[in-house]
């Protein structure tokens, strides 16, 4: 079942371009966090009836959360004026998260803008260092570079005015890396908009690759009860066909294996 959780902020320091990085003092959310998995908090300073907003987990170590979010709206708006002691009720951790890289193969990263956040908690949390291909609108859209690098990871930047890294998609660079290192055994995790996404899996399939998809969904409940966050997928079935059907991205993701997700609806 999942557990709530009475949280002390630490920090909430601003992280440039409008987006933030917040810590809170959560040893029980720790204790159990896994990369890929978020949370559900209810943020102080709303209405009391306002839904609880789901964070990715950017880090959890030594009791402490990590959560880098962006104001896009009331709720991370109000989340900016969140200081130091101040109190917030965590529910999590939630969902299922990324699976460990294969031993044979070499992790590649492909986030876009904030879908960096649960990827840096996965590349901290494994045992053979990889390659992060980032991507944003511009310069300030490209985050945790530098962390990336602290921990012995390459990186390679993109973003859509060339204000930082090559001009051009972030899926432009993955194709240029796989086309020099087609032998070479990947293995993918993807976190970002919808459009990259999608265009993540289908080369994860073109390749024959394995990969896994952190879908990001407006969620109600985040316990799968209210199904505001279901997503069409699709499966095999003993008889060799093939069904779809309505999983809840809160529960049942949010981290899919590529192939499995039905875009578009």
């Amino acid at each position: 079942m999942t557990r709530l959780h009475e949280s002390r902020i630490i920090s909430n320091e601003a992280f440039g371009g409008g987006y933030r990085m917040l810590l809170l003092e959560a040893p029980g959310v720790v204790a159990s966090a896994r990369p890929g998995q978020f949370v559900h908090l209810r943020i102080p300073n709303v209405e009391p009836s306002a839904l609880r907003r789901p964070f990715s987990i950017c880090d959890a170590k030594d009791g402490v959360l990590s959560i880098l979010y962006k104001s896009v709206g009331r709720g991370t708006e109000a989340m900016g004026d969140l200081r130091a002691g101040d109190g917030v009720n965590i529910m999590g951790p939630i969902g299922n998260g990324f699976p460990s890289p294969s031993n044979d193969s070499l992790p590649l990263l492909v986030a876009g803008g904030y879908g960096v956040a649960p990827l840096y908690f996965l590349a901290k949390n494994c045992t053979k260092k990889g390659i992060l291909f980032a991507g944003g609108r511009a310069a300030q859209d490209v985050l945790l570079i530098d962390f990336f690098r602290a921990i012995g990871w390459e990186t390679q930047i993109c973003t859509d005015d060339g204000s930082l890294g090559v001009k051009g998609f972030v899926t432009a660079a993955l194709d240029l890396w796989q086309s020099l290192h087609s032998a070479t055994k990947i293995e993918i995790f993807a976190c970002g908009p919808e459009g990259m996404l999608a265009a993540v899996d289908e080369r994860a399939i073109k390749w024959g690759a394995k990969a896994w998809i952190s879908l990001d969904r407006r969620m109600g409940c985040a316990v799968g009860a209210c199904l505001g966050c279901v997503q069409k997928m699709r499966r095999t079935m003993e008889s060799g066909g093939e069904e779809t059907y309505l999983a809840r991205v809160c529960m049942d993701g949010p981290v899919f294996e590529s192939g499995t997700i039905v875009w578009g609806n």
